[in-house]
């Protein structure tokens, strides 16, 4: 007997699939909500529902034809502007991610029998991108005014689960790591390319962020999935905020050396070098590498999603002093009873070998027959 049905929206996103995967070993019985279906293991059990969340009509028949309803949600979509970090604070993209918890949350409330929510939020929520942030930042700090969807969709939960009486979890993770492509804010799919472009471009594999090295903090996106099913039959979790790391900081500059090892190239002295501005110029050469290892026949672009334009954001591309720390808590939530932990290299390098598994990103390692 399953432990629940969950509905993932936004499945196959960085935290969407982690999460498909992460429930359905838990046993429950898994519906997937995202315009394509999530990329997991073969032998992962789910149900598939293709669907645009920004069409209200289309995700409440897609809702409507669930039998049985879910009884839980973890909503883990997000809509970004094209130019991602301007797009931030940008009033249109607020509206778009608040009516797309609507389109899912309100008629699945309706429906009745749902018993626990999970959102999706991130440091955003402290100002990082605006100013700097209490050190460490703690889930207690009273709400920082400024605009962002988070607050937008933050009301709209509150506001359902208290007509409806379910009971729900936000969670904020700092930047999340796993072997997604194509999305927003996942670096080893553009770390791996530019690995790659390099060796075909004679470009040398150094950091590309400069000289500036601010401490840094990420998260395993498996801690965040099994983060959303310890809150999902946890009754400590419910009601509350949570920020989520892989429990240690870390610097960009001396983790990469063990990413050039992952990927088989030499590690170079760091140099400044935009990757949001060079990568895409490089498209011809990664249609060669496709052809020679035998890659999906993924574009570039298709690759990288914008992450490579979140790449020079947190590898402080162009920064010419060094930024306020920009680090959080974890207490509460292991105080609460989730403790799981990563190492940031296992994270990184795991991530990588299971892109170069899929056929995202070529082998150059030398291990491949």
């Amino acid at each position: 007997m399953s432990a629940g049905r969950m509905l993932v929206a936004g499945a196959s996103g960085l935290i969407g699939a982690a999460a498909v995967e992460a429930f359905a070993a838990e046993g429950w019985d898994v519906v997937a909500f995202s315009r394509r279906a999530p990329e997991v293991d073969d032998t992962v059990r789910f149900e598939h529902v293709s669907v645009d969340l920004t069409d209200a009509a289309a995700t409440r028949a897609a809702i409507a034809g669930l039998t049985p309803g879910p009884t839980h949600l973890v909503y883990a979509a997000a809509y970004e502007k094209p130019d991602l970090v301007a797009g931030w604070s940008d009033p249109e993209q607020m509206a778009t991610n608040r009516a797309m918890l609507d389109h899912v949350l309100t008629p699945l409330a309706a429906a009745g029998g749902l018993r626990h929510v999970a959102v999706m939020q991130g440091t955003k929520a402290y100002g990082v991108h605006l100013h700097p942030i209490p050190i460490p930042a703690r889930e207690r700090a009273p709400r920082d005014e400024h605009e962002n969807f988070y607050w937008h969709q933050e009301d709209l939960l509150r506001e359902l689960a208290d007509r409806h009486g379910f009971d729900w979890t936000i969670f904020r993770p700092v930047q999340v790591v796993g072997p997604a492509y194509g999305v927003s804010y996942c670096t080893p799919a553009v770390i791996g390319a530019f690995a790659a472009l390099g060796v075909a471009a004679s470009i040398p594999f150094g950091f590309p962020g400069g000289t500036i090295h601010p401490v840094r903090q990420v998260v395993d996106a498996r801690v965040v999935a099994g983060a959303l099913v310890w809150a999902a039959s946890s009754p400590a979790a419910w009601g509350e905020h949570f920020n989520l790391t892989n429990g240690e900081v870390f610097s960009w500059v001396e983790l990469w050396p063990a990413l050039a090892d992952a990927m088989g190239v030499p590690c170079a002295e760091p140099r400044p070098l935009s990757l949001a501005e060079t990568l895409p110029r490089l498209a011809p050469a990664w249609e060669e590498i496709v052809a020679k290892h035998r890659l999906r026949p993924l574009a570039l672009l298709d690759v990288l999603g914008r992450s490579h334009q979140y790449a020079d954001y947190t590898f402080g591309h162009g920064l010419t002093t060094m930024p306020p720390p920009a680090l959080v808590s974890t207490v509460k939530v292991k105080q609460a009873g989730y403790t799981r932990v990563h190492d940031t290299e296992a994270t990184f390098r795991d991530a990588l070998r299971t892109l170069v598994r899929r056929r995202v990103l070529p082998d150059l390692t030398g291990s491949a027959g």
